[in-house]
């Protein structure tokens, strides 16, 4: 007796088709799996076996070999259990073999036959509506799958016995319906921030363009408090965009629900962080933090503190977009589209150039803070301010203005820059502007590219930051609603390349 079922194998957030082949033969009695599974799939013959013995099936004494084609392509995961009992269930006769057929399988059992919840099915249901085929799912994912298609045939049973009832008619199971997220309450608010309007404007460019962007200033000075809040500024994602996040924390275990949410993610990893947990790694290969944040703003407080190899690594994901996984065996690409915003103290004792401070060490203390950054990872921020400390009468202040405002600024500048980069791919920011392009989109007077090639020679800037500088300036424009890129928006693009 053989019977097939197709489920899938995850590289990266692609689903790779994979035949579960069940055979059930004469000979000594066993139950084998082949075909290249790690520690959960090999586990997963005793979950089966427990399954169907608590849904009334028992296990014929013969030989059970199950293959998981292609042999050499790595199997990880807990997901496999379903696929394989329902392939056990259609060589014994218990489902129907036909029904199985068009339909890609899901899910990991629990010993009392219930099917329990797996990461990834939202990319296994792109998968299989990709294959033209209808999906089998845990109920609990029921709802994270249906965003894939509203006409793909789905399936989401809580228990075996659910599932055979469907298949027999009697219990026929509903299409489980896409969930959104409800919307964020009221919360970070830039009025909250009170001062620092040099920081805020910043934050504003940084918003408008997609730029990166290093805060530099004593504790205290609310930088953390600034970065928490470009998210209530950023417009919500573009769909492509969305889809492509909800499949990286679908993935990763981290899809709530299966709601999906528009709003732009926002992730700030401790300093103590590895490199598998910010870029991603580990033994099956998962997401990190700057996949993780991908539509959004990964935020790095205490910048130094983070190990430089850590750091240096994120040089790669900033100019691709992509963070790159490469194993023995395999080699996974997730995506990486982030904006990164960073904060760190001016020196070890954090008050460096503070009216009334002096430190012990001197000058020598705030080289060796910043000295921790290597040129390279600097040279990828466009934008660098200082935030200096707020004083007794800032506190004191009304509210400023509120993010609902910045937003509107940052929306009708984004609306310039899709309309200017249309044809060159969807949801383009200045930021993500090739280098091909760039003389046409900045569009800048002689004045404005004599004062930064002037700068340029001076300073010695790298063809990177020339090039950053410009779309900084572009952006200023857009902000202020200007077609051209002039001296003065230049001049301020220039300001925060200098300011580090």
């Amino acid at each position: 007796m053989l019977s097939r079922v197709t489920t899938i194998a995850f590289c990266g957030i692609d689903a790779v088709p994979v035949d579960v082949e069940v055979q059930i033969a004469p000979g000594a009695v066993a139950f084998l799996i082949v075909g290249l599974g790690d520690k959960a799939v090999a586990e997963s013959r005793e979950r089966v076996r427990a399954a169907l013995t608590a849904s009334g099936l028992s296990l014929p004494p013969r030989r059970i070999t199950v293959n998981l084609a292609p042999a050499d392509l790595p199997k990880a995961g807990s997901h496999y259990d379903l696929p394989i009992a329902l392939g056990l269930m259609a060589a014994l006769g218990a489902v129907p073999a036909e029904a199985l057929a068009e339909q890609v399988v899901v899910g990991e059992l629990g010993l009392d036959g219930r099917i329990v919840g797996v990461a990834g099915v939202l990319p296994a249901a792109v998968g299989a509506n990709e294959l033209g085929k209808g999906l089998i799912c845990p109920a609990a994912d029921g709802a994270e799958a249906a965003w894939a298609s509203a006409d793909m045939p789905l399936i989401a049973p809580a228990s075996l016995a659910a599932l055979v009832n469907h298949f027999s008619g009697s219990q026929v199971l509903s299409r489980p319906v896409a969930r959104i997220a409800p919307p964020a309450r009221p919360g970070s608010d830039l009025c909250d921030v009170k001062g620092q309007e040099s920081a805020k404007r910043a934050l504003e460019i940084a918003a408008a363009g997609g730029h990166n962007l290093l805060m530099v200033g004593p504790p205290g000075a609310g930088k953390s408090m600034l970065a928490e809040r470009l998210p209530s500024i950023l417009p919500t994602m573009e769909p492509q965009t969305l889809l492509e996040s909800a499949m990286i924390r679908s993935v990763a275990g981290h899809l709530d629900g299966g709601r999906l949410d528009a709003c732009p993610p926002y992730r700030a990893p401790h300093h103590s962080a590895s490199m598998a947990a910010l870029i991603g790694g580990g033994p099956r290969a998962r997401p990190g933090e700057v996949s993780l944040c991908h539509g959004g703003v990964l935020f790095l407080d205490e910048l130094p503190e983070f190990s430089p190899q850590v750091l240096d690594a994120l040089r790669e994901p900033l100019e691709t977009r992509r963070a790159m996984i490469a194993r023995a065996s395999h080699r996974v690409s997730y995506p990486a589209r982030f904006q990164l915003v960073a904060a760190m103290n001016p020196c070890r004792c954090g008050h460096a150039g503070e009216p009334g401070h002096s430190c012990k060490r001197g000058k020598a203390c705030a080289d060796d803070y910043r000295g921790r950054l290597s040129g390279p990872l600097v040279d990828r921020i466009d934008l660098s301010i200082r935030v200096p400390a707020v004083m007794p009468e800032d506190l004191r202040a009304p509210p400023g203005e509120a993010s609902a405002a910045v937003a509107d600024r940052v929306a009708a500048a984004r609306d310039l820059q899709a309309h200017r980069l249309a044809g060159r791919g969807g949801g383009l920011v200045n930021a993500e502007c090739g280098v091909d392009d760039l003389e046409a989109t900045v569009a800048a007077d002689e004045d404005a590219l004599a004062l930064v090639d002037r700068v340029a020679t001076e300073r010695r800037l790298s063809a990177r930051a020339y090039h950053r500088t410009l779309k900084v300036a572009r952006t200023i424009a857009d902000l202020g609603g200007s077609a051209a890129v002039r001296r003065g928006h230049v001049a301020e693009a220039l300001a925060y390349r200098m300011a580090l």
